[in-house]
């Protein structure tokens, strides 16, 4: 029983989604230091600065009535203190958390988009050009290319059409003609 347990955990543990998301959670982390990082030692005392020296951190309410110099000597003192600047801090760390979220996820689906527009031209049967995917005539041999969605019919009445001689009807005299085609004279005899 043990070692179906383990069995099923190793397999369970080094599936392909487990690992990656380890992998991400750890990332994260690591992710989430570098953000902490930025907002408090970059972001906010400029923004402390422009808002006339003030230092987020330090931003709080007694809820006793009690004045002290700093959260910290609160703290000490055992007062209740509503700190209202760690919430700024901390939104400004989630909205920088967030954003850099959504770019990321913006440049996964970049890259995973790339393969499928890489993919979106065929070749065509007659000339052997290039051509895009959704192209119903070839640009340069003219030819009229036909997709399988467009076709009628089962497998079988497919192959018995392909199978079919094809029939060669005698062209009308009256189609005969000498034509001028793009400058060019094409006599029929």
């Amino acid at each position: 029983m043990f070692k179906f347990f383990l069995k099923n955990f190793r397999e369970f543990a080094v599936r392909g989604t487990v690992v990656d998301m380890a992998i991400g959670v750890i990332v994260g982390t690591a992710f989430l230091k570098v953000v902490e990082s930025l907002v408090t030692d970059i972001v906010m005392p400029p923004v402390g600065l422009v808002l006339g020296r003030v230092d987020f951190s330090n931003l709080y309410i007694t809820l006793s009535g009690t004045h002290y110099r700093s959260l910290i000597e609160a703290k000490e003192a055992g007062a209740v203190t509503v700190n209202y600047g760690m919430f700024i801090d901390s939104i400004i760390h989630f909205a920088i958390v967030t954003f850099a979220a959504y770019f990321t996820i913006l440049q996964i689906n970049r890259i995973k988009k790339a393969p499928v527009e890489a993919i979106s031209s065929k070749e065509c049967p007659y000339c052997f050009i290039s051509i895009p995917t959704r192209a119903l005539r070839c640009p340069k041999c003219t030819s009229v290319l036909v997709t399988e969605s467009k076709e009628e019919g089962t497998e079988e009445e497919k192959m018995k059409k392909q199978k079919e001689p094809v029939e060669e009807t005698p062209e009308k005299p009256a189609l005969l003609e000498n034509k001028h085609v793009s400058g060019v004279r094409i006599n029929f005899k």
